[in-house]
């Protein structure tokens, strides 16, 4: 991990309140599906982790929403402009050659990580499921990039306004994808559904973070199986199996 000062090749609105970011940096290189950075904003003291969507040799994108006065700072930047990122951090999405047909499930913001992970599995010869789940039809983004990259895809949205309606879980069922092994990211709730109804595969956990290398102890969870074992967050995850920490 190093801190590095990145050059914005592009800052556009894809969706209600998103923004896709690429960014030009050294560190791209080093960076793994489900690893996040941490961005500082001018005229804010604690950065803000934002997880990697896509990552090239010499540039990886961010897609992140406007959640507060941060965010809607983040999304004024232009292109040309510099931006100080650290990272690469946190664990990543382990990719098995033995496992050969895998679902993706993503939820709002969840749904980003989920597209470099896409990308590397379908370049390994595997089938992949793609859901994702939205609040309306002018929230979804990156349906079509999905299928590009030759994933079969099936959105979802809680008022019904385009897919199916409802959650991923409902949309899962409603496609009949039988496949068992997941890999999940997005709000508490999905995640919850997910590990109630999986036993194989790997989930990534948002959590508030401030210094992003496990040294403040913001963001820890319990061990659901050793006692008195905790992992942070930010450190140990955001990646980890199905069924390891409470949440």
């Amino acid at each position: 991990m190093k801190e590095e000062n990145g050059i914005i090749l592009s800052n556009e609105k894809i969706a209600k309140d998103t923004y896709r970011m690429e960014i030009a940096a050294g560190m791209a290189k080093d960076m793994k599906p489900g690893q996040f950075v941490n961005v500082k904003i001018d005229g804010f003291m604690l950065r803000r982790p934002i997880s990697i969507s896509s990552i090239e040799d010499k540039k990886f994108v961010i897609v992140y929403k406007v959640v507060g006065d941060g965010t809607l700072e983040l999304s004024k930047k232009i292109k040309d402009q510099s931006i100080d990122i650290f990272g690469p951090l946190g664990s990543s999405y382990p990719i098995y050659d033995d496992i050969e047909e895998v679902l993706l499930i993503g939820g709002g913001v969840g749904v980003p990580p989920l597209y470099e992970l896409a990308k590397q599995c379908c370049a390994k010869n595997k089938k992949v499921h793609v859901v994702l789940g939205f609040n309306d039809k002018d929230s979804v983004f990156y349906e079509e990039e999905f299928k590009t990259l030759g994933c079969n895809v099936v959105v979802a949205t809680m008022d019904g306004s385009y897919g199916v309606k409802g959650t991923v879980m409902d949309a899962i069922k409603e496609h009949n994808i039988t496949c068992d092994y997941t890999y999940s990211c997005g709000p508490r709730p999905m995640l919850k559904a997910v590990e109630s109804t999986y036993t194989k595969g790997y989930m990534s956990f948002e959590s508030r973070m401030a210094c992003g290398m496990g040294a403040c102890m913001a963001c820890v969870a319990k061990d659901k199986k050793e006692e008195n074992m905790y992992h942070r967050i930010c450190k140990e995850g955001p990646v980890f199996p199905i069924g390891k920490v409470e949440f």
